[in-house]
This record gives C-alpha cells, structure tokens and sequence, in this order.
C-alpha cells in the first residue's frame, strides 16, 4: 500500500497526494468511524491514509492513519450527525469583516468554539479594511482589544488593497491552516491576493440581498509557494453545537475556563442561574467582554432547546 494525503473530498471520492507528488482519486471501502460519533463523511481533508492502487489508474483508501488532531462541525442537514471538516491542521483562521456583509460577531465566539476543544491556534483576520469608515475601526478596535486580551492574534487586511497581506502571508508560511469565514467575507478573495496561481473560486455579494454567494463547495488543500498548505472550506452559513453538552461550552470560552475556580461551583459552574459565579462577577466589572458573555449564553439555550426537542421528539 502507499501513504498520502487526502487533498480534496467530493462526497463519494477523494483526491490523494502520494509520497511522489502524484494525485490519486480514491474510493474508500467499508466503514470508517471516529469514536463514538456519527459522522456525515468519515475522512476529512488533512488525513494521512493508506491506499492500494486499482484498474483504470482509481485508488482505495484502506486505512486512515491516526490524527493528531480534527475539526468538527454539526452537520447543517443531519443536526444529529457531525461533518468532519479538517484534520492533522497546526492553526486555524477565521476571516470576517466589519461591513459588507455586516459583522455577525456571535459567529467569530462560534468559530472559536469549533477549533478551542482541540487546542488548535485561531487567529481572527478582519478583511476588506480598505471600506471600513472611522466607526467601523473603532468597533475593529474595541473587538481587537477583546480578542488578544484572551490570547488570539487578530490581524487587519484588505485583500482588494494588499493591505496587511505580507502579515497573513507570515502567519500561512510553513504551516497546515484550515481557512473559515461566512460566505461574502472575502475569504476566497484574500487567499488568491497570497497566491495568485490559485484556482480558488471567488464571488461578489449580492446587491439585492447583501448576502455572499457560496462559492466553494467541498474543502481542499491547497500547497503554498512559501511553504505550507492551506485547507480551503465552504462558506459557513450557521455554526451549531448540539454535539456539546453545557459544560463543554463553559470550559472552551478560555477566559471563563481560567475564572472558573473562584465560581462557588468551581468548575461545574454554567455561569448563567448560579449564586456567586465568578465568572458573571467580571462581567459586570468589565473583566469579561460582555459581548462574549451573550454569545455564551445564546449558545447554552440553543443546545438546551435542541436536546428537548431531541427527547420529546415523537
């Protein structure tokens, strides 16, 4: 058998780089399980597999090899499933903007939530600066200031003006990144300003609705000329997390992780309904951003109200 990478997924068949450089389009045969979850697709782009060579130049993968990390994400269509986005990745970028389209600030604290579990390095990359008003930078200001206080690099970029692009072009080299944004960021854009050989497909946003376009429609991996390789995925409408319990989303928003143990419940505090919860103590002292608090809790009534429906389901 011969070791690759899995580069692309289509769903049924998946692109995979061998040792000699060459790409091979492989099947899978049987069953491959990660756990005890239920996946929608059992190998992700990043995976180091086996495969064995078959008639009319087609592969098999037969084995994947152990991760050393992944990503995972509620599946859109199946809510009971998890879609395996990405695996074997040494850090993740989230792109957003403040304006066109509007800045869903909840979505970045759900990015987050997706890559903290697995100790995956995030940076958050503001893109299309070059249309932000004196306003705009503020608010790109004050999230800023938010974000590195808990530890992650933001950086500030226009792709269309080549502003910041030699920082986010440090930060890729000699790296495996996944890349994620809602559909409309400029995601697509910002990497071919980085590589411009790419075939990356990119859009404009609808002038009726506002709204990107989705553009890509599986994830790949793409080699970089300075070194590294980038993990390119469909545009995210919605981040859900009914795969989590309660607890694991208290644990994974760092800030209230590392406060945790002053909460009268140490670490089984929920930070919503207890008495002499620590954590809401720095909120109200401006210790914990605020807007981080919300999103928290918009994230704890979503998974109650999932696992309800989910018991009382007929």
């Amino acid at each position: 058998m011969i070791k690759g990478t899995v580069i692309k997924s289509t769903g049924s068949w998946y692109n995979v780089r061998l040792e000699d450089g060459n790409v091979l389009e492989c099947r899978i045969i049987g069953k491959f399980r990660l756990g005890k979850l239920k996946l929608t697709n059992p190998i992700a782009v990043g995976d180091e597999v086996k495969v064995a060579v078959e008639n009319e130049g087609k592969g098999m993968i037969k084995e994947i090899l152990p991760r050393k990390n992944y990503v995972v994400r509620q599946s859109p269509r199946q809510k009971q499933n998890l879609h395996l986005l990405a695996s074997n990745v040494d850090q993740a970028v989230v792109i957003v903007t403040i304006v066109s389209p509007n800045l869903k600030q909840g979505f970045i604290d759900r990015f987050l939530l997706m890559t903290e579990p697995y100790n995956i390095p995030t940076c958050i990359v503001f893109n299309k600066a070059d249309v932000y008003t004196e306003e705009d930078l503020e608010i790109f200001g004050a999230l800023k200031y938010i974000y590195e206080k808990i530890g992650y690099q933001v950086l500030l970029v226009s792709a269309l003006e080549n502003e910041g692009i030699d920082s986010f072009k440090e930060l890729l080299k000699d790296k495996t990144t996944l890349i994620g944004g809602q559909s409309g960021v400029g995601k697509s854009t910002l990497v071919t300003a980085t590589q411009p050989h790419l075939e990356i497909r990119t859009t404009e946003i609808s002038d009726y609705t506002g709204k990107g376009q989705h553009t890509t429609t599986f994830a790949e991996m793409f080699p970089l000329s300075f070194g590294g390789y980038i993990i390119d995925t469909p545009g995210i409408k919605t981040l859900s997390f009914s795969n989590l319990a309660p607890a694991d989303v208290a644990h994974n928003f760092r800030e209230f992780f590392a406060t945790s143990p002053d909460c009268k419940f140490g670490g089984q505090c929920l930070h919503n309904n207890e008495p002499d919860c620590a954590v809401k103590t720095a909120v109200e002292e401006g210790g914990i951003s605020v807007l981080r608090y919300q999103n928290y809790l918009a994230i704890l009534e979503e998974i109650e109200e999932q696992n309800y429906w989910e018991r009382h389901k007929m």
